[in-house]
């Protein structure tokens, strides 16, 4: 296997805890999206939804989203458990994914891109140049301060994001709290719960 990643973004990050946690070791090659590598022909071939991570198996198959790559990886290495313990709990974990994805990473993301000379053309990840939409940063924000109050209620009656056990879902919740400071936000001081699992999050990966 080889792993083509980004080590400072937030989806190669997310992936870049799962492993380390697993204690899992991949060959790696670091693509440098500060310099737009995710875009040149080389990295095309590789992967030609320039997006990292890029996970190519050993017989060729190329995993280019996170969830994949977790799963494929909890069933190649399944001590300890991420993605759950029974049929129950890895519904859980994956809805969890998936909801913390498509919610607020994806909010974070569109209050980011779609400002600032950084991301112009490049308010999409991946090959194809999309303009940006200025009011799309207002209706990211306003996700935002939505979906932030929402996981405090309900970090309120539960351990830890999806039941009684550390997983994927915690490690996904971790990088969208870190990835808020890309956009100068932060988790508001009236979510306490959300606060102490944030605590209790970093405390369980060390």
């Amino acid at each position: 296997m080889k792993l083509y990643t980004f080590d400072p973004a937030p989806n190669p990050r997310r992936l870049a805890l799962f492993m380390k946690i697993k204690g899992i070791e991949i060959d790696t090659q670091q693509v440098d999206m500060m310099s737009a590598e995710q875009l040149g022909e080389s990295y095309r071939q590789i992967n030609p939804a320039c997006s990292v991570p890029a996970l190519v198996l050993d017989d060729g198959t190329l995993l280019t989203e996170v969830i994949g790559i977790y799963s494929y990886l909890e069933a190649l290495y399944p001590e300890p458990p991420l993605m759950g313990a029974d049929a129950r709990e890895r519904a859980l974990v994956i809805s969890w994914c998936h909801k913390l994805f498509s919610g607020l990473m994806m909010a974070i993301a569109s209050a980011l891109r779609n400002r600032g000379k950084s991301f112009v053309n490049r308010a999409l990840p991946g090959p194809l140049d999309t303009p940006q939409i200025p009011e799309m940063v207002e209706r990211g924000l306003l996700l935002i301060g939505h979906i932030l109050p929402e996981l405090d209620a309900h970090l309120a009656k539960s351990s830890w994001v999806a039941g009684d056990n550390f997983s994927a879902a915690d490690i996904d919740l971790l990088v969208c709290i870190d990835f808020l400071a890309w956009i100068k936000q932060a988790v508001p001081e009236e979510c306490s719960h959300l606060k102490d699992w944030y605590q209790r999050a970093n405390a369980h990966i060390g």
